[in-house]
């Protein structure tokens, strides 16, 4: 498939994605890409962002292929079974945060994980597989989810893997505002769909 052929859905993790990240380049960028935008950036619940990306994707015209980062890959998987009923036949899943190893998951400057209003149920991720095509992206010094747990999760979610190398949590904060090599492996991915 290629993206004119598939409504994008564009899920950012806690705080959001900002203008220079590359899932806000590719929200500009790629015609069908849409953003969802969830009520509460900083003190998220599980059921609530679920739900809303279940909203987003039934209200899609094609087609649904989430594009999620770090929260917002916990927050697809957790949803997997509504978000299959609203049409979502892909899930390309960049740097997972690793939702049973928080306590480890480095101060980001401003806050620490869990927010003053707690987890809001993220707690640990789902280790079964999805019921939709999925692609997991990871490099191998990202302090929120390891490389060797990315690819245990992988396995379990019935997922392909890559390796993004020494690329961090493939953030701006990291370096990757375009992210080239990205959209490139997004790209193979939409091939595997049809």
């Amino acid at each position: 498939m290629k993206t004119s052929e598939v409504d994008i859905l564009i899920v950012p993790g806690w705080q959001g994605s900002g203008p220079d990240h590359w899932q806000s380049r590719w929200e500009r960028n790629l015609k069908t890409a849409r953003r969802v935008i969830q009520h509460d950036w900083e003190n998220p619940e599980v059921e609530a962002w679920g739900d809303r990306i279940a909203k987003f994707a039934g209200g899609a015209t094609q087609p649904v292929v989430v594009v999620a980062h770090s929260l917002g890959v916990a927050a697809t998987v957790l949803a997997a079974g509504k978000l299959k009923r609203n049409g979502v036949i892909g899930a390309f899943l960049v740097a997972p945060a690793d939702l049973d190893y928080a306590k480890f998951w480095p101060d980001n400057g401003s806050q620490r994980w869990p927010p003053e209003k707690g987890n809001g149920g993220f707690e640990t991720l789902p280790q079964q597989r999805l019921p939709f095509r999925s692609h997991v992206v990871v490099a191998n010094n990202d302090l929120y989810c390891s490389y060797a747990r990315a690819e245990h999760l992988a396995a379990k979610w019935g997922a392909t893997l890559s390796d993004a190398g020494e690329s961090g949590h493939i953030s701006t904060a990291s370096g990757h505002g375009p992210w080239p090599e990205g959209l490139l492996e997004f790209g193979k991915f939409l091939r595997t769909l049809g």
